[in-house]
């Protein structure tokens, strides 16, 4: 498939904001984070601004970005529609739940609470747009859904973190939370690797046919003479080589390094401590990056069987 640049953001930046803004509504009335307004303040307009920054970057990938409203309509069916439904009632709470404490000096439990119940939700419905597809083998498992919710809680427990450390507050918790969520993101990222590697071919062009008891199906025609749509958005492929390189980049340099950094904020106090929780979190977005472009480019659509492919 070809990655889209701007679904690529959206997703890593949203991805982050509510898993900051679910571990806010959980941790904040708990006790576990400075009750003062000025982090109040920080910590979820960080949040607010990552979501709506990754929302208005989904919408440059439409043809009509002044229509996007209308993809809501189809909530019963769509899981694009129940992402965006999602999306505007969790700005409910989270706006509430911010104007609350940094306005009135106080940290609701019932609205943080509903402000991670919504986060949380709106990760599950943008994994499952992909999960859900039939004809992408790659994405169409068990193993989208739990990467998704991981990967958000990982990188906003370690924006968290930063934020916390910022603030002079050296959070145990937090910091436990960023390196259990890093440890659990990576070995799901594993996990679907191994999936995708290993798993057989779910169409050939002998099931797509139906001509498989007759022999093998080879293609004696193209049906295009020119490139079009199809080739262009589903028949992207990348070189083995390349995307094993990128593999390493994105476990080196988004979960790896974001999680010696924390063990390291974690167990240092000071500056040390400070600069190591400073650097994890942008480590972490940027090899997220990596990982989700490739998340993008690895996926193989059934289509391209009806253009010479072998597998799908």
């Amino acid at each position: 498939m070809h990655p889209a640049l701007s679904v690529i953001v959206f997703t890593t930046a949203s991805g982050a904001g509510y898993g900051l803004l679910a571990l806010l509504g959980i941790l904040a009335p708990l006790g576990f984070l400075p009750a003062g307004s000025g982090f109040g303040f920080a910590a979820t307009a960080l949040a607010l601004a990552a979501i709506a920054g990754g929302l208005l970057s989904s919408t440059l990938h439409l043809g009509h970005p002044e229509r996007a409203w209308r993809a809501m309509s189809q909530w019963r069916s769509s899981w694009l529609s129940r992402e965006g439904l999602f999306a505007i009632l969790t700005f409910v709470p989270a706006g509430l739940f911010a104007a609350v404490w940094v306005l009135g000096g106080s940290i609701s439990g019932i609205l943080g609470l509903l402000s991670a119940v919504g986060a949380a939700a709106t990760v599950y419905a943008t994994a499952m747009i992909y999960a859900s597809l039939k004809p992408v083998q790659r994405w169409n498992n068990g193993w989208v859904a739990p990467n998704y919710l991981a990967m958000a809680a990982m990188t906003g427990g370690l924006w968290l973190h930063l934020v916390c450390r910022l603030f002079g507050w050296a959070s145990t918790p937090v910091a436990v939370i960023a390196i259990a969520a890093t440890l659990l993101a990576l070995l799901l990222k594993l996990g679907y690797w191994r999936f995708i590697d290993g798993s057989s071919a779910a169409s050939t062009p002998e099931s797509a046919t139906g001509l498989g008891s007759i022999g093998k199906v080879r293609l004696l025609e193209a049906p295009h003479t020119s490139e079009n749509y199809l080739l262009e958005e589903m028949g992207f492929r990348i070189a083995r080589k390349h995307a094993t390189a990128l593999r390493r980049i994105a476990v080196l340099g988004g979960f790896v390094l974001p999680l010696l950094l924390t063990l390291i904020a974690a167990l240092a106090d000071g500056p040390a401590g400070a600069l190591a929780a400073i650097l994890a979190a942008p480590a972490a977005s940027a090899g997220m990056l990596v990982e989700r472009w490739l998340f993008f480019a690895e996926a193989r659509h059934t289509v391209m069987l009806y253009y010479g492919a072998a597998v799908a």
